[in-house]
């Protein structure tokens, strides 16, 4: 009966991760069909929806999207770490990212920055696990996750899964962006809520004003759901892209990402145009090699 044990529990392991993959793949479809309306008819113009959470110790962002792109191209691009370098480093505020392996394990080294003349020095140090969940023929699920995270916080998380619509041409995209923290983090975000951050805004439609107008979220969850749509349309970009010549694709997705983020100014305008393009070309390159 003990030799046969090993056996039954790698069968049983065999079966129950597919069971799991599965259990979420119709999760995310469920959310697609509650979300149906929402998607089609939207501020953001596109089929693009926003939720967040606010927790006593962590801040969790939400993106569901439906991608105009084959979901074999989304889920070969988005298990790849190399490819999430090409994405990451699109926002602003990420200085420098580099895929390698750490324990023999993949990782993404990244630094986090504020100014536009920031040395990559300077900028806070990221180190992100990357690992491949699921990867199915109709479901994925890609995470990375770093225990420390910038600016006093922790348990940093980026998530993404997808589903294929449309018999695979296009694909339905959930991305995750959440954060712990604890004092020190707390600490920093009050100051900057109570200075750069003071008159910024998220998505979220909160109420209306005497003019009908709508009023958004701020605070807290109006920064976390600025990030979240910061990295999404990384990821859009970054796909975008992939359309060009291999020699045109990296300025291709850094146009893309600011003209993307331009059609949020009150949200996500940090810049002008030519001073990211100038920026980001510089980071780009500079990420090609690797720094301690």
């Amino acid at each position: 009966m003990k030799t046969r044990l090993p056996a039954l529990l790698l069968c049983l392991a065999a079966f129950a991760l597919p069971a799991i993959a599965r259990a979420d793949a119709n999760e995310l479809r469920a959310k697609h069909a509650e979300l149906r309306e929402q998607l089609r008819q939207n501020a953001f113009g596109r089929a693009l929806h926003i939720d967040s959470t606010e927790e006593p110790d962590r801040l969790t962002g939400d993106v569901y999207a439906v991608l105009d792109h084959p979901f074999t191209t989304v889920s070969n691009s988005l298990r790849d770490p190399a490819k999430w370098c090409d994405i990451l480093i699109l926002p602003f505020n990420t200085k420098y990212c580099h895929a390698g392996e750490a324990n023999g394990q993949p990782v993404l080294q990244v630094r986090i920055g504020r100014k536009v003349d920031q040395p990559v020095d300077q900028a806070a140090k990221l180190q992100l696990a990357f690992r491949n969940v699921a990867a199915q023929a109709d479901y994925f699920e890609t995470r990375l996750q770093a225990k420390e995270g910038p600016v006093g916080t922790r348990d940093y998380r980026i998530g993404v899964e997808a589903v294929p619509l449309d018999g695979g041409k296009r694909t339905f995209l959930r991305m995750n962006y959440s954060y712990g923290f604890g004092f020190a983090g707390r600490t920093a975000m009050q100051v900057y809520l109570g200075t750069a951050g003071a008159d910024k805004i998220g998505f979220t439609v909160t109420g209306r004003d005497a003019n009908g107008q709508p009023q958004f979220i701020q605070g807290v969850r109006g920064v976390v759901e600025r990030n979240a749509m910061r990295y999404y349309l990384a990821i859009d970009a970054f796909l975008d892209s992939l359309s060009a010549p291999p020699q045109q694709q990296v300025d291709r997705r850094i146009r893309a990402w600011f003209n993307a983020t331009e059609r949020y100014p009150r949200q996500l305008r940090e810049m002008d145009g030519p001073t990211y393009v100038a920026m980001k070309r510089q980071e780009v390159e500079r990420q090609q090699t690797q720094i301690e």
